[in-house]
């Protein structure tokens, strides 16, 4: 961890990373997983089950490499060459998806479908073999003091100006015709994400010290196995973590229930949506900040109570200018899921581990992300959106319950260590 750093050095890896993830933020605003691209393939396709493969294939493709590469992580004495090269893999599909819609009209449906899934596969595949890596840059050039108050700046920038991003997406998909509408979208965020790209570059890395190659030389199940065996508040963080996904099951349901059974108009829809993006601006730098000064656990702990909170106040308020809590307490619980679980994930084990730890943060809930919105509908067609908030706010209260009994904050841990 960055524990000592020149403060010129901090000052400008903090500015340049925020310009990063900022733009990269604007891009995707663009070209967004939940609302531009769905709609792009639905111009291909009919099928419900094609248009919701997408957000799976991204997070699948985020959480599922990141294990993997962790021991060739942990061997390097600089990560930011290894995250110039493999972050291009995650922005060069959109262009590929830009030319695709552009050449729509002439290559058919079909072809563009099946060219326009392999891209999404890359661009998925690409996001998790850099986020690791992204990761431990972040950790060695932004001290730990100070982590959780970068990712949740940098976070406010991109959710802001990504919120801006859409309402420019929504304005050039009405004003242009098909081929240049969702062409000019992904165009649009290729050139947003190569500024990104070059302010991740001029991040400043000092090299540093890595065990040999044959210093290591047991197989990665090895280091898992033993990781989880020594390390009890790990695996129950690692336990918690894997509930808490299926405590924000619910999320993807409030837009409709409240549509269908409160009667929402698509005004008040997109009201909320912006109550929703405003929530994440705000609470990124103030749950950050928070968990520095305060501690990662118990911020964490917040985000649990407010998932739960957010489910149950969903079956219970009906005067729709009141549900808006609704979407605060999601957005509170899903800063505090991504920005404090990135930092307090960063913070577990010794520097030489810590790329394994990362990627079993990530890597191991990875079905837990891909079963939780299936179990929530499964449970919502089968007996009704009332059965999937109980068991959303439950299992979220289990979580909370795990995080306050059975996991220490390693950074306090840390600290009790090194003062004996």
């Amino acid at each position: 961890m960055a524990d000592t750093i020149d403060k010129k050095d901090l000052k400008h890896n903090f500015i340049v990373n925020l310009g990063d993830g900022g733009f990269f933020g604007f891009g995707v605003g663009f070209t967004s997983y939940t609302t531009v691209i769905p709609l792009f393939i639905a111009t291909m396709t009919s099928s419900a089950t094609l248009i919701g493969l997408i957000p799976a294939i991204h997070n699948m493709g985020w959480q599922l490499p990141q294990l993997l590469i962790a021991r060739r992580i942990s061997r390097m004495t600089r990560i930011k060459p290894y995250v110039l090269a493999m972050t291009i893999q995650e922005r060069l599909p959109i262009l590929g998806l830009a030319i695709v819609a552009l050449l729509l009209p002439k290559i058919g449906n079909t072809t563009a479908l099946i060219l326009s899934f392999l891209l999404l596969v890359w661009q998925g595949l690409g996001s998790g073999l850099t986020a690791n890596a992204w990761q431990i840059l972040i950790s060695k050039v932004i001290p730990g003091e100070i982590l959780a108050t970068f990712f949740g700046a940098q976070s406010a920038v991109a959710n802001l100006l990504a919120s801006i991003g859409a309402l420019g997406a929504g304005f050039l998909l009405s004003r242009l015709k098909p081929p240049f509408d969702f062409a000019s979208c992904f165009f649009i965020t290729s050139g947003l994400y190569v500024i990104s790209w070059f302010f991740l570059r001029m991040t400043r890395e000092t090299p540093q010290e890595r065990s040999s190659p044959d210093a290591n030389l047991l197989p990665l199940w090895h280091d898992i196995t033993g990781i989880l065996k020594s390390d009890l508040s790990f695996r129950n963080f690692l336990i918690s973590r894997f509930f808490s996904q299926f405590g924000m099951m619910a999320f993807a349901f409030y837009t409709v229930f409240a549509v269908k059974q409160l009667g929402m108009t698509t005004v008040q829809v997109g009201i909320m949506t912006s109550i929703l993006m405003i929530t994440q601006v705000v609470m990124n730098p103030l749950l950050g900040r928070l968990s520095d000064k305060w501690s990662r656990k118990w911020v964490l702990v917040l985000g649990t109570l407010s998932t739960a909170g957010s489910a149950i106040l969903a079956l219970l308020i009906k005067d729709l200018n009141w549900f808006s809590l609704v979407f605060i307490l999601t957005g509170v619980a899903s800063t505090a899921f991504w920005t404090i679980g990135i930092t307090i994930s960063l913070e577990f084990g010794d520097e030489s581990q810590r790329p394994t730890y990362v990627g079993m943060a990530n890597t191991l809930i990875s079905p837990a992300t891909i079963l939780a919105p299936l179990i929530g509908g499964v449970l919502a067609d089968g007996f009704g959106y009332a059965t999937t908030f109980i068991t959303s706010s439950v299992v979220a209260i289990i979580a909370g319950i795990i995080l306050i009994l059975l996991v220490h904050d390693p950074r306090v841990k840390r600290s009790s260590v090194a003062a004996g």
